[in-house]
């Protein structure tokens, strides 16, 4: 995928994110299914996922590549990184990762500080997917928790998806 491909599929999947939580009855922020997180806490994750990938993408590249080091293989398509990342899942038997260990529930007053964060990530992510090279796209690395040592190119396209995830989550069972 290009870099406006990316950054227009993070608009997309952000912006229907953003519309059904925009819609939803207020007393359902604080409630979710027996057993899952409540509207608020999928709302708070993805916050919390996208915020630390661009307080890296902020970092001079060079300690990036210091850091984690280089990428040893071609970039992965779309499709394909979504398919690892439902297989890990799979894999992972509903296993919750450190971050998103124990989240508190976000009360109804930080609903509008959260989405606005969330609008406002998504906007600075988009703009530096498409500020950065192709070069660096591709070869630099990041970790994920469960995916392991991705492309920053691929770290950005899964994280498109994983808003559409959490999205089709809440459509389906809130």
């Amino acid at each position: 995928m290009d870099k406006q491909s990316i950054a227009d599929i993070l608009e997309e999947k952000n912006q229907n994110l953003l519309t059904w939580l925009e819609k939803q009855d207020p007393e359902k922020w604080q409630k979710g299914p027996e057993g899952k997180w409540t509207t608020g806490q999928q709302a708070l994750h993805l916050l919390q996922s996208i915020k630390p990938l661009n307080d890296a993408l902020s970092m001079p590249k060079f300690l990036l590549r210091y850091k984690f080091g280089k990428a040893n293989r071609e970039v992965r398509d779309y499709e394909t990184v979504v398919q690892r990342y439902q297989d890990r899942l799979k894999e992972a038997q509903g296993r919750t990762f450190r971050g998103s260990q124990n989240m508190k529930v976000p009360n109804l007053k930080e609903k509008e500080y959260i989405l606005t964060r969330l609008q406002v990530e998504n906007k600075k992510l988009q703009y530096k997917t498409k500020k950065m090279s192709d070069k660096n796209l591709d070869t630099l690395i990041l970790p994920h928790p469960l995916m392991g040592k991705m492309p920053v190119r691929e770290i950005i396209m899964w994280t498109a998806y994983h808003i559409e995830h959490h999205t089709k989550t809440l459509q389906e069972k809130y």
